[in-house]
């Protein structure tokens, strides 16, 4: 797998990526251990022991205490993994970064032993769609335009058929939502710098925005996304998609061959006599 072209769209300015995160030495890694978290009891439900584990990551921090012999990847375009090496791959709070996710998860695949389990886990659906409307909403209204603020994030339909593409067996996406309360839009921004998730869109604008923008949106903010519980406060959510596959061996379950099932599907779904 190659560095995609650099003539191909970029979805990612990598460099100012890699500034943000190196501009959080006590980062803020909440996400990162409510994900952490997650993973471990998904391991936890499957009856097998991993004795090979890679992690791609770009915060490696609480995941290299969390899996101390863990071999920790950054989420680098060319992954530092060797074909066949591992029988787990985790990828994790990285892939909605990436230019080319299939690739990512193609690259990981390829890393597994037979029978090896690739895991992922992203923010996607409407992981902080409130704060992204408040935006766009301050941005026309005073300009007239838009500009790209936040990250586009992927449905959990689209994320799981990556699974498919990639070349994964039995695939599996499932998501979980964790609400959060923050004083006002400034802390919340404050909280996403300090987890190196603040804007490093290849498209976004260079020169920085008007006050009045932010002023204008915390004020949308805070009407479309009130806290209930707390007066005075936010509340936005952060949706965390899981996606699990088997690198194809031929010991795991595998469909019917098509026409060899003894009952046909209209015998299958009549009502019991009686």
């Amino acid at each position: 797998m190659t560095d995609p072209s650099p003539s191909a769209p970029r979805l990612t300015d990598r460099p100012a990526l890699i500034r943000q995160r190196a501009r959080t030495p006590a980062p803020e890694d909440w996400l990162h251990r409510l994900a952490l978290d997650e993973v471990q009891d998904r391991l936890m439900d499957i009856n097998r022991t991993f004795t090979e584990a890679a992690i791609v990551t770009g915060m490696p921090g609480p995941w290299a205490g969390a899996f101390p012999v863990a071999r920790i990847v950054a989420d680098d375009p060319v992954l530092d993994l060797a074909p066949g090496a591992f029988d787990l791959v985790i990828h994790a709070l990285a892939l909605h970064w990436a230019d080319d996710p299939v690739g990512q998860i193609v690259q990981a695949s390829r890393a597994l032993r037979p029978d090896g389990l690739f895991l992922a886990i992203l923010p996607g659906g409407n992981t902080l769609a409130p704060l992204r409307q408040a935006l766009a909403q301050a941005e026309i209204e005073l300009t007239g335009g838009l500009s790209p603020r936040i990250l586009p994030f992927g449905e959990i339909r689209d994320l799981g058929a990556l699974l498919g593409r990639a070349g994964l067996a039995l695939p599996v996406a499932d998501q979980m939502t964790q609400a959060v309360s923050y004083r006002d839009l400034f802390h919340l921004a404050h909280d996403l710098r300090a987890m190196g998730e603040g804007n490093a869109l290849a498209l976004r604008h260079r020169n920085f925005a008007r006050r009045e923008l932010f002023a204008r949106a915390a004020q949308i903010l805070s009407e479309i996304a009130a806290d209930p519980q707390e007066p005075g406060r936010i509340r936005v959510g952060f949706d965390l998609v899981v996606l699990t596959g088997w690198a194809p061996d031929a010991s795991q379950p595998q469909p019917l061959r098509r026409g060899s099932a003894k009952m046909s599907l209209a015998e299958a779904l009549k009502p019991p006599p009686g």
